[in-house]
């Protein structure tokens, strides 16, 4: 359940990255909140919570520690809220949103509509098995937010979550966050 919520949101992490119009470089924040139609991955999560509240304050400040050098904390509404920092190259944010859009090598973006500031799109991925599709509204090259549903069958048993989506500049210096290693673009 737990690498079905994360590859979902690593899921659209690069439809985000991909799909959008023009990005600007620099410290990033993606933030995902993730909900189940049948609830198992809140319950999943309600119970990594409660071992999170179980450790000592030094294993936690140790674990919380090894996720925020990754640029991932989890938090908020409790752990269904989820904040990636990513770092986005100057020459990453200046290719065309169509030279990105297949940025993991498992997946795929298809069906993309534009109209002014907002797309419509619909990915597929290959490991783990899973689909979806999505809508963006670009509200400047510093901003955005979205909506997607994801489906995946875990376990011989279909799962479907949404997520809504924000993103937002934080700085043109990374700091600490180091870039993101795209594999090569798929070819046609």
């Amino acid at each position: 359940m737990i690498r079905t919520v994360v590859s979902g949101a690593a899921l659209a992490l690069a439809a985000l990255s991909a799909l959008a119009q023009t990005q600007a470089p620099g410290l990033w924040e993606h933030t995902f909140k993730m909900k189940s139609a049948d609830g198992k991955m809140e319950a999943a999560m309600a119970q990594m919570q409660k071992q999170r509240e179980a450790m000592s304050p030094e294993q936690r400040k140790q674990m919380d520690a090894a996720m925020a050098r990754s640029g991932i904390t989890m938090g908020g509404e409790g752990l269904s809220a989820t904040s990636i920092k990513v770092c986005v190259t100057p020459e990453e944010a200046a290719k065309p949103p169509e030279a990105r859009l297949n940025s993991r090598a498992n997946c795929t973006q298809k069906d993309i509509q534009r109209s002014g500031n907002t797309m419509k799109f619909k990915m597929e991925c290959t490991e783990p098995p899973m689909t979806g599709e999505g809508e963006m509204t670009f509200i400047s090259d510093k901003a955005y937010a979205g909506k997607s549903v994801v489906s995946a069958t875990r376990g011989g048993q279909a799962q479907q979550m949404t997520m809504e989506m924000t993103g937002r500049w934080l700085a043109a210096d990374c700091g600490d966050v180091k870039p993101r290693t795209l594999p090569p673009a798929k070819k046609p």
